[in-house]
């Protein structure tokens, strides 16, 4: 069959040199496209009996599906429009070779380099049985209920076991239905295994047994939540469990509620939507409040460092570990580099003090001062790229972090302690807590320190208040905070008054799942981070806005500030562009990009 078309292709190349020389260069070139097409079906066709194409091949646009061929579609029912993510969980785009799962099979994928440059890619998918063992293997989950032992304090004595055994029962149908086995080895916590496959189809289906676990209802005044993380790719079981365990921790520094998969130097998260849950606990801040004082009676002295354009919480936490120190007869010092203007107003009240004289010192100076036996402790962060001085804590494990925020993928992981409570309000209520549990005595200045970081955290107490913010709001009313004096630490200047108008007159409203999105850009300033973080916080007086992102251009940077009113989880959205903060309250910097680009990334996201 083939040796006949080849003599026809022959005599095609005869008719157009004979039609060329007849100077009819449009039937030439006619008969050249058919001449082309006919081969390419030839070489594809030889492709396919060579075995090089034994599946089939998927042309792709910004993934969605262009064109299917009739092989790979035998297998899976492709349909041209739809989005390729519909049918393979995360398909990555960018990669030249990678292994799916499709039907229980695994496949490689490979992008097939054109030589044009069109905004299509074509991908071709490779049976590979011999890799089936190393990507179905190493899959090992921790389950920890977050709240357990809260649940069960105000239920019935009779109901308790029944809660208990729902949830075993819910937990066990969940893994059975994956093919895999899970084993309780404490009362709120599991293990379990399952294949690769079964983790792809547990990620489609958004981890269900979130919802089926918190929608329990046996009389518990709390719903039951769960966090769960998931080592994937390990080199062995080993380090698949090394991975779980990371998964799991870093969960519960995010509030819980969500799972977290591992796998080798990345993370992927689902769940999270819903806010924290306010507990108090006062026996994990005691026990805490011990350690710190056992470490800063072993230290030689003490290193207080927050992150850089230091803010109300963070400076007034300082202010108050500061106390805690002098208290054990320590010598402390206090790390700023630039006063900001959220904090200048406090910085000249508590200068005034002659023992804050010599308490503040910059890079440089605390350096020269740190020795191998110093303490460092890290206030309002959990991230080394945000400090005030990164190398202060390089290659040094004397390190204690006392925090609110929801824990990042990129947190300081070489400490001594670690003080996460992304319950509390803000890490002034969490240090003043301490203080309290040391019945230390506080000055009225001081006092107004940290109430100001709590003040300004909580949004003047609306924000992820409890019964335990408003009990140390009161012990520092004892200690002789005002709340004027506090207020005039806030108060703006008339011209930062016209920014926040401006930018708040001609704000965008987008509406994602029926909630009203606002999108406001601030005109550059000296005082970005505050005045964009100040216009979300007005953006949300306006009826019927659930959410509120402002962009103001900084030094070589974008800065975005976002602030919900609980509807929508703005911590997440900025993660995806490398921020992070709280389920309320979030931002981001963005280095190298112009705003238009900036809020173009934002839109994305958010409808993502």
């Amino acid at each position: 069959m083939w040796h006949k078309i080849k003599k026809r292709i022959d005599l095609v190349y005869i008719i157009i040199f004979i039609i060329l020389a007849c100077n009819n260069f449009y039937i030439a070139l006619s008969v050249l496209i058919f001449l082309l097409i006919l081969s390419i079906e030839r070489d594809e066709k030889k492709k396919y009996l060579s075995g090089e194409i034994p599946f089939g091949y998927l042309v792709l646009k910004n993934k969605e599906i262009i064109f299917a061929d009739k092989k790979i579609c035998e297998i899976k029912k492709f349909v041209t429009g739809k989005n390729i993510d519909d049918y393979i969980y995360e398909f990555n785009m960018d990669l030249k070779e990678q292994v799916i799962l499709l039907d229980n099979v695994f496949y490689c994928v490979y992008e097939c380099d054109g030589k044009n440059n069109s905004e299509c890619k074509v991908f071709y998918f490779v049976r590979q049985e011999d890799n089936k063992k190393k990507y179905v293997s190493n899959i090992v989950g921790l389950i920890m209920l977050d709240n357990y032992d809260e649940a069960l304090k105000d239920m019935e004595d009779i109901k308790k076991p029944l809660l208990s055994a729902l949830i075993d029962r819910k937990l066990n149908a969940c893994i059975f239905k994956l093919g895999g086995v899970i084993k309780k080895f404490e009362h709120d916590k599991y293990i379990f295994f399952i294949e690769q496959n079964k983790l792809d189809y547990f990620k489609q289906k958004r981890f269900y047994i979130l919802d089926q676990i918190r929608e329990i209802d046996m009389g518990n005044k709390f719903p039951v939540t769960l966090s769960i993380g998931i080592g994937s790719q390990g080199e062995n079981l080993n380090q698949s469990m090394e991975f779980a365990r990371a998964a799991l921790d870093l969960a519960l520094g995010r509030g819980g509620d969500q799972v977290l998969i591992k796998q080798k130097d990345k993370f992927y998260f689902f769940g999270d939507k819903q806010t924290e849950i306010k507990l108090n606990t006062r026996v994990r801040a005691r026990v805490k409040t011990y350690v710190l004082k056992e470490l800063i009676s072993e230290a030689t002295n003490v290193i207080v460092m927050g992150h850089k354009n230091s803010d109300p919480d963070c400076f007034g936490s300082a202010i108050g570990i500061y106390k805690f120190v002098s208290f054990e007869g320590k010598e402390c010092k206090i790390v700023l580099n630039n006063i900001s203007k959220s904090i200048k107003n406090m910085y000249e009240k508590i200068i005034i003090s002659d023992e804050y004289k010599n308490v503040f010192v910059n890079n440089e100076e605390a350096k020269k001062i740190k020795n191998e036996f110093s303490l460092v402790v890290i206030l309002d962060t959990h991230r080394a790229s945000l400090l005030e001085c990164p190398d202060l804590i390089e290659n040094f494990s004397r390190v204690v972090i006392v925090d609110h925020h929801r824990k990042n993928v990129e947190f300081i992981n070489n400490t001594v302690m670690n003080y996460y409570e992304t319950n509390a309000s803000s890490t002034a209520e969490l240090v003043t807590e301490m203080l309290n549990i040391k019945n230390i005595n506080l000055s009225p200045t001081e006092a107004d320190m940290l109430l100001a970081g709590i003040i300004i955290d909580t949004k003047n107490f609306v924000f992820k208040t409890s019964m335990r913010t408003y009990e140390i709001a009161a012990f520092l009313k004892k200690k002789g905070a005002d709340t004027v004096r506090v207020k005039k630490f806030f108060r703006d200047d008339f011209d930062v008054y016209k920014i926040k108008s401006r930018a708040i007159s001609n704000m965008e409203i987008i509406d994602k799942d029926n909630k009203k999105i606002a999108i406001a850009i601030c005109e550059k300033n000296d005082f970005a981070f505050l005045i964009a973080a100040q216009t979300a916080d007005e953006i949300l007086n306006i009826n019927n806005i659930e959410a509120a992102f402002v962009l103001c251009e900084g030094k070589e940077k974008i800065i975005i500030s976002a602030r919900s009113l609980g509807e929508i989880n703005v911590q997440i959205i900025l993660e995806r562009l490398g921020g992070g903060g709280h389920f309320t309250a979030a931002g981001v910097q963005i280095e190298n990009i112009f705003i238009d680009e900036a809020i173009k990334k934002l839109k994305q996201v958010i409808f993502e």
